[in-house]
């Protein structure tokens, strides 16, 4: 609330009426407020990391110059190169050892996120990608960038960093907060009161709900942690867009994909490239020998277990994931791409499945919960309730339906489409208010990304 109506339109103003030339430093400084304000103890870490991985660009830029690098300078390259990537990596595995072993509360604000910015312009700076030498105003904005910092979208150094190749108008400030509502919208509409069926089922205890109530539980944690995070990602692109960027899509409707790997390509767009452009392609990718691209592929889906959490639940959620895509590439991914339904239902069928796995920390409670889904294989329940189901079905029913619209490709096209037809600009205003509403009837819930 207190972003909504006293930071954000207080910055949006400043920063609008500021010639070109000083953007950059009101959004420096804005940046910085808004991230002392969630995380002030781990500033100092933020700009120690900035001046860091700035001067070491800086040091692989001066290597490049001239018609034509020497051995030894391609060789200080890739060691100075290693070097910064080390610390960055480093510094991310030291803070989730302590938050593991010591206190989750040590793990630095957004993290993940801005350092994962660093190692990103570090590799495009040496493999050219950044042409001209680059300045501690727009490395430093690009780092911390307010809307980003803490869960994303991992946006490339060259998207609309310099102030003169943004575009300052009425329509795309409009648009942008036109995402930005529809966004507020499914994260305090559709998220936070399908997180209420989820925390239910908890409460409740695995072992006492009957097995249409566990499908109906994974299926809502499923939209809850889509419209949770598509939200927070319309809203921190509508802001980018407010600001002059373009706006970046991190979502493109998952739930319509026909494989496991196709969702993983469409579901945070932007994470997948950064595992795909520095992890994956350097490994070899796909161009090499069968033992090597699994090889490849485990390596890529272990780090991104890890990436995102600490517990052995999330090791064997990338591992299970992992192997649906290594059994894709090699078996019957061509075979699926001609069964246009029946993929669509395989995939509405295991990703589910998959995100019960990410969500249950507890390997003990992870069992019950697939034997309450999966009862055949031996699965008991202790004093279930077989009316359960239809008492949850008709409470959520609404909201199952409203999700389930907003993951057919066509709906949400059309909307954003006519996004300038008057009444979808008076549904996103009631949409806004009504978000309103419920956060202060409601309180504020934490975006679930933000542990990561």
């Amino acid at each position: 609330m207190e972003f909504i109506f006293y930071f954000f339109p207080v910055f949006l103003l400043i920063y609008h009426l500021i010639p070109i030339k000083y953007k950059d430093v009101v959004l420096l400084l804005g940046s910085y407020l808004f991230y002392a304000s969630g995380d002030l103890k781990y500033v100092l870490l933020l700009l120690l990391l900035t001046l860091c991985n700035y001067f070491m660009g800086q040091q692989i830029h001066k290597l490049s110059e001239g018609y034509k690098m020497h051995s030894w300078q391609r060789t200080e390259r890739k060691k100075k190169l290693a070097f910064i990537i080390s610390l960055d990596v480093t510094v991310l595995l030291v803070f989730k050892m302590l938050a593991v072993f010591v206190d989750s509360s040590l793990f630095p604000l957004g993290l993940s996120f801005y350092l994962f910015k660093m190692i990103s312009f570090q590799v495009d700076y040496y493999r050219g990608e950044i042409f001209e030498k680059t300045s501690f105003l727009s490395v430093a904005v690009y780092f911390s960038l307010f809307p980003q910092v803490i869960s994303g979208p991992i946006m490339r150094y060259n998207e609309g960093t310099e102030p003169q190749n943004r575009i300052y108008c009425l329509s795309q400030l409009e648009d942008g907060m036109k995402y930005f509502a529809a966004g507020l919208g499914m994260k305090v509409l559709l998220a936070d009161r399908l997180a209420i069926l989820w925390n239910d089922l908890q409460m409740i205890g695995y072992q006492s709900i009957s097995t249409p109530l566990a499908w109906l539980g994974a299926a809502g944690y499923s939209l809850q942690l889509y419209f949770d995070f598509w939200g927070y990602s319309l809203m921190a692109s509508g802001i980018l867009v407010c600001l002059g960027f373009d706006f970046i899509e991190n979502f493109h409707h998952p739930y319509a994909s026909g494989s496991i790997g196709e969702f993983y390509r469409r579901w945070h767009m932007t994470l997948g490239r950064f595992f795909r452009d520095y992890v994956y392609i350097p490994l070899g990718g796909s161009r090499c020998r069968k033992n090597r691209l699994i090889l490849n592929l485990v390596i890529v889906w272990l780090i991104t277990g890890l990436w995102h959490g600490n517990g052995v639940n999330y090791l064997l959620w990338g591992a299970v994931l992992g192997l649906f895509i290594i059994l894709e590439k090699l078996f019957y991914g061509e075979r699926l791409k001609k069964l246009p339904v029946l993929r669509n239902l395989y995939v509405l069928f295991l990703i589910p499945l998959t995100w019960v796995i990410f969500a249950i920390t507890d390997l003990h409670q992870l069992l019950i919960y697939f034997g309450r889904l999966f009862p055949v294989f031996g699965g008991t329940g202790i004093a279930v309730n077989t009316g359960d189901f239809l008492k949850y079905a008709g409470t959520y029913g609404k909201l199952f339906l409203a999700g389930g619209l907003l993951c057919i490709p066509g709906v949400f096209d059309f909307l954003e489409k006519h996004r300038k037809n008057p009444f979808v600009i008076a549904g996103l205003l009631l949409i806004f208010w009504y978000s309103v509403y419920f956060m202060a009837s409601s309180g504020e819930n934490p975006f679930l990304y933000f542990q990561f």
